[in-house]
């Protein structure tokens, strides 16, 4: 029976999650071909995979190669583009399947729920919702799809460490119309507890506003790169204080 979805799903150093999110992919997305491709994983994430996922792809890091590599071997019509930590309802197939259906929708994706349950999660979920219907702004936790066509027709991901679904998003809206699906996906709040739910959330607030009015790409990726090891600072200064404090 022909592939009708493939699942593409990028990771590098998921071997806590990995195993867990392809077993939930084969209960909700029965029948999907399912292609992993890692980033060159130092951990166990590629052996992990072997026995659960159709394909097993190793490249150089980078999200948008990735993601364009394992399109090039996809057999599906559509390709849905998922993270290893997110979790899918069971009518989230049928739902592409249903958007895809009318000829004039090019792509879409979904809505989203940071889990677990906070204030600044709703709100940073309402935000992210705004985005998507106001300025076509959409970001991969989202589980962004496409018809196979469509998605080679725009050239794919642009290669680029940040943003390349922002703009992979935009070229689909250019293309052709584009649903927003009102089924969520839940994805894990493991990046914003890392560094303050509430100051991640502003952070990122900035960047997609400095994105929306055009500021050079290489000065979001400075300013990201910077944040992002604060991640790194947070740990170091964290064992420190503990090797030091009283007991």
């Amino acid at each position: 029976m022909a592939v009708r979805v493939s699942i593409i799903v990028p990771v590098l150093n998921e071997g806590g999650i990995i195993r867990g999110f392809l077993e939930h992919l084969h209960v909700t997305a029965p029948g999907t071909e399912v292609i992993v491709v890692d980033g060159g994983s130092d951990d166990e994430t590629v052996e992990l995979c072997r026995n659960l996922a159709d394909h097993v792809l190793v490249t150089a890091p980078g999200r948008a190669g990735q993601m364009n590599a394992g399109a090039q071997i996809a057999r599906g019509k559509i390709l849905w583009f998922l993270h290893a930590d997110s979790h899918i309802a069971e009518n989230s197939l049928t739902a592409i399947e249903i958007a895809l259906g009318n000829p004039s929708v090019v792509g879409g994706c979904f809505r989203l729920e940071i889990v677990p349950t906070r204030w600044i999660y709703r709100i940073r979920d309402a935000v992210g919702d705004l985005c998507v219907n106001l300025f076509h702004i959409a970001l991969g936790d989202r589980g962004l799809f496409c018809g196979r066509e469509n998605f080679f027709a725009i050239g794919g991901y642009p290669n680029q460490t940040l943003l390349e679904d922002a703009d992979f998003y935009r070229k689909l809206c250019a293309l052709g119309r584009v649903r927003q699906i009102s089924i969520k996906i839940q994805t894990s709040s493991r990046r914003y507890e890392a560094l303050g739910p509430l100051r991640t959330s502003l952070f990122y607030l900035l960047i997609m506003t400095l994105y929306l009015v055009h500021l050079p790409m290489s000065i979001l990726e400075r300013m990201v790169g910077w944040f992002a090891s604060r991640k790194t600072r947070v740990r170091q200064y964290t064992k420190v204080s503990r090797v030091s404090s009283y007991p």
